[in-house]
């Protein structure tokens, strides 16, 4: 997300006037599922995760590959690792460092590629957060109060009480996404509220002081839901998850506990039989086949031999994956280097961004 943008990334949309009230969003109808933007170099994307644990095969089928598309048909890609957002729905960020250098070490072995892609941490980028300020006053409490993804991480959050920051949290994502004039971002059908709150503060911020920031589009994820060992969503939280940097022991063991049901005879139904179709669907993203194919070879196999399926094709998938992954947790100096230089581009980027806001606003004093 810059103050220009590299190649000729889509233009801000110009919004004269300075009406007292703005008039509502308009939502932007979101690029397909699995579609490409025309003309991918036009464009930039920015992404990321909060370091809250090590991602899972979850996130690498419901993200990261998705991510590695983007970047290598030539997307200009920024992947934030969203450090100061752990406090979102938490007291303290237990681990942080740890943390940090493990989401670091998922993309660099997923495929993700700092030359082409730029990887920064949240915390890093100063006048980043500075754009926070301005885009407060854009945005009223009431619409931060009913954004239902600020409603929906109050009522799973895991703080004694709810913070500032939960009712900001719109408003910090604007930030992130605006700072270098992204204007496409990859996001689920849930997350779409979030995106519509960057949109407004965009316009309005337009409609005020002038041109500056791109209106951005959702690039929709076609993204399987993958149900974790116990059958229910896959999540760093419920322990329920293979992470991406397990062993191929570890997987057998995690997979060999994983819920299924007494019917020998595997069939793929989701509604019926969640885990059962759970494993049928992670062995199917692994192999390139369909659940039902694989079903009907298993047959009357049973649970076991569906888990022994399931097991090879997650190992055999993840193979290459993890011995890159094992061979940068060798070179941390190298894991360093990368995240210094992803800083200092993004750092770049977001001063030249603030550097334009506090012209298009009065606030350039010398």
């Amino acid at each position: 997300m810059t103050a220009t943008l590299t190649g000729t990334a889509a233009a801000p949309t110009p919004a004269p006037g300075t009406a007292a009230t703005p008039a509502p969003a308009t939502a932007a109808a979101p690029v397909p599922p699995g579609a490409l933007p025309e003309d991918p170099t036009r464009h930039r994307v920015l992404t990321g995760d909060r370091p809250t644990g090590p991602l899972h095969l979850g996130h690498y089928f419901g993200t990261l590959r998705n991510r590695v598309r983007l970047q290598d048909a030539g997307v200009d890609t920024y992947l934030v690792i969203a450090d100061y957002q752990v406090l979102t729905d938490r007291d303290v960020a237990d681990n942080l460092s740890g943390h940090v250098e493990n989401l670091l070490l998922d993309y660099l072995a997923a495929g993700i590629d700092p030359a082409r892609t730029t990887v920064f941490a949240h915390s890093a980028v100063p006048a980043l957060n500075q754009l926070l300020l301005p885009f407060l006053s854009l945005i009223s409490i009431a619409e931060l109060q009913r954004n239902p993804t600020v409603k929906d991480e109050i009522a799973h959050s895991r703080q004694a009480s709810v913070s500032g920051l939960m009712f900001t949290y719109p408003a910090h994502q604007a930030a992130d996404i605006l700072f270098c004039k992204a204007d496409l971002v990859p996001v689920g059908q849930d997350q779409l509220p979030h995106l519509e709150a960057t949109r407004t503060i965009a316009r309005r911020f337009n409609e005020r002081y002038g041109p500056v920031f791109p209106e951005p589009q959702a690039l929709l994820s076609e993204a399987p839901l993958l149900l974790g060992t116990d059958a229910g969503k896959m999540s760093k939280s419920r322990g329920n998850s293979i992470a991406l940097g397990a062993t191929a022991d570890e997987t057998a063991r995690l997979l060999r506990r994983a819920t299924t049901d007494a019917d020998r005879t595997i069939t793929y139904d989701p509604d019926n039989r969640p885990g059962v179709s759970g494993l049928l669907l992670l062995a199917s993203l692994c192999l390139g086949r369909t659940p039902e194919d694989l079903a009907a070879e298993i047959g009357d196999g049973g649970a076991a031999r569906l888990k022994q399926l399931v097991t090879e094709a997650v190992n055999d998938h993840f193979a290459s994956l993890r011995a890159r992954r094992a061979e940068l947790a060798r070179d941390r100096a190298y894991l360093a280097e990368v995240l210094r230089a992803g800083n200092a581009r993004a750092a770049a980027v977001a001063d030249a961004t603030l550097d334009e806001v506090r012209h298009a606003m009065g606030m350039r004093y010398a």
